[in-house]
């Protein structure tokens, strides 16, 4: 079976860099990609906006590819190649259903919301196998309702045919640059041999040793005491599910069938790349270091404060947040990179420069690194915020590189 690929919400391209373990771009700013995987088809589109320098840099990195810069809702699912693996990192957002007003349409996923897109493709397309990146707080969406959003889904792969196991993974605890927690959702066709095979595996020992993440992401075995969770048992449809399910779901679990294995798992930790590894080794420009103003403002920013306000219904709180150090501590890992990164935010990295004995920010090629994309990935004619905000959206590229490391295996095994 070919290693082709369809790449969703693609932003930088965080996914393709992973699998194919790019490491640098050459002297026409091209990604020097000789990976086994074969990207047949990209989508990045940023809506309510003009410029698009994600897709931008996408496009710039991977010329030669059909690269897509349209709202994936206006795609002809049938019109995307056929593929072996779909992968993206989707937004979490509320994924309730409901019918049609006159039923015939039979049960809507909320409009604009991107899972449906995704599933859309898996009706469509059909390919072998799926892997997607979101935040951990998908396992407790929404507030009111925890777990309703990936028991859709779950149930959604399971109605089409997909069995699928998915975990929550920081990178740090595995040798990565940065403490970033994600989940990461891996789906595979029953009727694979590799689904086949699975079938008669305990489900227990998929979530703790002979899974894909498993295998990929060591973890300390918790002795087989799994959750369990049936999607059939009092839910006939998407909507019945939509309205009543609520149950936690934990840090690793499988499905298959309907039905649910889910417990939390221990990672057998591996030694990090601490900040000091990836700082830049050059004179750093005087732009990235704090002023006296600036320096003062982190201080309060990064302090703790416990701040009288009031909400619209005029009620009286304490807003309060505790105390960060005043910098970053360079012989750790650094902290997830949010959006924000690079401004004057609580939770923008400083650092003290150990050569100028100052305060500064990071700069984007350090951030570059904090997520393992090459050095300057992003330096495609954006403007430097944005060059931020791309990194504080992107994931870390060596989790998905070990992932498909382990993934190359099992498509190698099918006919």
């Amino acid at each position: 079976m070919e290693k082709t690929v369809v790449e969703l919400f693609a932003g930088v391209g965080g996914f393709r860099v992973g699998l194919n373990g790019i490491t640098k771009i050459d002297k026409l700013g091209r990604a020097s990609e000789e990976g086994e995987w074969k990207f047949l088809w990209s989508n990045q589109w940023e809506p309510a906006t003009k410029l698009q320098h994600a897709f931008d840099c996408y496009n710039a990195r991977f010329a030669s590819s059909d690269n897509s810069n349209i709202d994936i809702s206006l795609v002809d699912k049938k019109s995307i190649p056929s593929h072996t693996l779909l992968v993206g990192g989707f937004p979490c957002q509320d994924y309730s259903v409901a019918r049609s007003l006159s039923n015939e349409r039979g049960i809507e996923g909320k409009k604009g919301v991107l899972w449906w897109q995704i599933n859309a493709i898996l009706v469509s397309k059909k390919p072998s196998f799926v892997l997607l990146e979101n935040v951990d707080r998908l396992l407790k969406s929404p507030s009111k309702q925890r777990g309703r959003d990936f028991a859709i889904m779950l149930r959604c792969f399971s109605d089409l045919g997909y069995s699928c196991e998915w975990r929550v993974i920081n990178a740090a605890d595995y040798g990565g640059p940065q403490r970033r927690r994600r989940i990461y959702i891996f789906a595979y066709a029953n009727k694979t041999m590799y689904g086949k095979a699975m079938a008669n595996i305990n489900p227990e020992n998929i979530i703790t040793s002979e899974g894909l993440f498993a295998k990929s992401f060591p973890v300390k075995s918790n002795q087989g005491h799994a959750s369990k969770l049936n999607l059939n048992i009092g839910y006939d449809d998407l909507v019945e599910l939509s309205n009543k399910f609520k149950a936690e779901f934990e840090t690793a679990g499988y499905m298959s069938r309907h039905i649910i294995f889910t417990e939390k798992v221990i990672p057998i930790y591996e030694k990090s790349v601490p900040l000091s590894q990836i700082l830049e080794n050059i004179e750093i420009d005087k732009k990235y270091f704090l002023s006296p103003q600036q320096v003062a403002k982190f201080k309060f920013l990064r302090g703790g404060k416990s701040i009288p306000r009031t909400d619209k219904n005029g009620h009286k709180y304490n807003y309060s947040e505790g105390a960060m150090s005043p910098y970053d501590d360079l012989s750790l890992p650094g902290r997830t990179m949010l959006t924000s990164e690079g401004t004057t935010n609580r939770s923008t990295h400083i650092i003290m420069d150990k050569k100028e004995n100052k305060l500064r920010k990071l700069t984007p090629i350090e951030c570059e690194r904090l997520n393992q994309f090459p050095d300057n990935w992003t330096r495609t004619g954006m403007p430097e915020n944005k060059r931020y905000f791309m990194m504080g959206n992107a994931l870390v590229c060596g989790v998905i590189g070990r992932i498909g490391r382990e993934l190359s295996k099992i498509i190698d095994k099918e006919k």
